[in-house]
């Protein structure tokens, strides 16, 4: 039986998980007893980001068996070869597909082939403006690039985990875009990013796991799971002075309205 760790002290569903990867093999063997619970929790939708073809797949598997879990298809910069814009475009088209990602640029684990994987963040975001489907960024230590290439493409969407300053933050507000806010925020080496939410406004905001990573503390050494994003909501509550409730509702309200769930 899973130890979910902690008894949500919501009392109605209001956790909306808008990046995580329960495909992860970290959730092999406890995969279906956890997805069935976490609605028990507090959960009331989660969107299962794909990092290539095979991943988007399964994705969409889930989002199959589970009618609180949607899907996004992409390739992430870690996972160039890992498919074609072409096989995602195909996967877009599922119903319960809601964006394209994870997709953007990583120079912190990948950063002698900066020019291809800017090459594919293109293609894939001119796909998703062609298809008008939302974007799921990912961006580490390559700040520059991306808001350089988010500024050429418009596309709607979310920089999941941001990682930027507050400067960056503004300029990614300016676009039109949302934040997505995960565990980080509660690390104790978070130094930019309090600055950031403390600037952000409600209707900007996304709440995430990146599950099965960034558990937030007290669970840091735990599995990370959606019902964990109460830990990360509590801490913005706490920055902006209101209620865990009031940054679930906000937060529920922008990841329906920009996914069109």
């Amino acid at each position: 039986m899973i130890d979910f760790l902690y008894e949500c002290p919501l009392c109605e569903q209001l956790i909306f998980d808008s990046h995580a990867h329960y495909d992860d093999r970290k959730f092999d063997g406890i995969r279906d007893e956890l997805l069935d619970g976490l609605p028990k929790h507090g959960v009331c939708g989660v969107i299962n980001c794909g990092c290539d073809t095979e991943s988007s797949k399964k994705a969409l598997v889930l989002a199959e068996k589970y009618p609180y879990i949607y899907a996004a298809a992409g390739i992430h910069p870690e996972n160039i070869g890992g498919g074609t814009p072409e096989e995602i475009k195909a996967l877009a088209g599922h119903k319960k597909c809601v964006a394209i990602g994870e997709i953007g640029l990583d120079y912190y684990w990948v950063s002698d082939n900066k020019e291809e994987q800017k090459r594919l963040f293109e293609e894939q975001l001119e796909l998703a403006n062609s298809l008008s489907m939302p974007v799921i960024v990912h961006d580490r230590d390559a700040h520059a690039d991306t808001l350089e290439l988010l500024k050429k493409h418009r596309p709607k969407g979310v920089l999941h985990s941001f990682s930027g300053s507050a400067e960056m933050a503004a300029e990614i507000l300016k676009l039109g875009m949302y934040l997505g806010i995960g565990g980080a925020l509660t690390f104790k080496n978070a130094r930019k990013l309090p600055e950031v939410v403390e600037m952000l406004p409600l209707n900007r905001l996304l709440l995430e796991t990146d599950a099965p990573y960034m558990t937030p503390v007290p669970y840091r050494s735990k599995l990370n799971h959606s019902a964990m994003i109460y830990f990360t909501a509590a801490k913005i509550a706490e920055i902006k002075n209101t209620s865990p409730e009031t940054i679930f509702k906000a937060a529920k309200e922008n990841t329906e309205k920009l996914f069109g769930i």
